[in-house]
């Protein structure tokens, strides 16, 4: 069942990440690419999670990955309201 769990949140990060590349298409704003980076970020990790069969999430590479998802959604919102010159 976790399998089944983990593999449907890597669907829906990859479906995420895939409406933000489209919106990056249209638009050509840095702010979808890196929420787009994010999700796919997730996602691989929750279908690594899967396919090896680690439902830990305490372990310290797990906070890495997520710490790496999160700070590229912070950059993307620091980036998007930075003052251009």
């Amino acid at each position: 069942m976790n399998e089944a769990l983990l593999g449907g949140i890597a669907i829906a990060c990859a479906v995420a990440g895939m409406f933000f590349f489209q919106y990056w298409r249209s638009s050509g704003d840095r702010f979808f690419v890196y929420f787009m980076l994010s999700f796919w970020i997730q996602g691989v990790n929750h279908a690594a999670m899967a396919w090896t069969g680690s439902w830990n999430e305490d372990a310290p590479a797990q906070y890495l990955v997520r710490a790496l998802a999160y700070a590229l959604i912070l950059l993307a919102i620091w980036d998007k309201n930075r003052i251009r010159r």
